[in-house]
């Protein structure tokens, strides 16, 4: 039988993880769309909001944090995995675009 108290902490956990989520999402897109930075400190403020966006998600809904001991090496291993497929595709992606841009110049 399950622990009532228990459920309640973990859905708390998940409520706090979707709020946190949701208002990270709607500062990056009210950023965005309404133009309140300059063009560099508004790149900044993506990434930095992005990270923040990992961040919450990693910990309240992944639950990295709240395992067994003997889990924990395995979840570094999927943290690191992440941020290896994380600057894959980032990278992979700023390459395409310059290959295209360069490609695509107009002589």
């Amino acid at each position: 039988m399950s622990n009532p108290c228990k459920n309640q902490k973990i859905l708390g956990f998940y409520l706090t993880g979707l709020v946190l989520s949701v208002i990270f999402v709607v500062l990056a897109y009210h950023l965005v769309t309404q133009h309140q930075l300059p063009k560099e400190s508004l790149y900044i403020a993506v990434v930095v909001l992005g990270v923040l966006q990992l961040v919450t998600q990693i910990i309240c809904f992944l639950r990295l944090g709240k395992s067994n001991p003997e889990d924990k090496s395995w979840n570094w291993v999927a943290l690191v995995f992440t941020f290896i497929v994380i600057v894959i595709v980032v990278t992979g992606s700023l390459w395409i675009m310059y290959n295209l841009n360069y490609n695509m110049m107009v002589n």
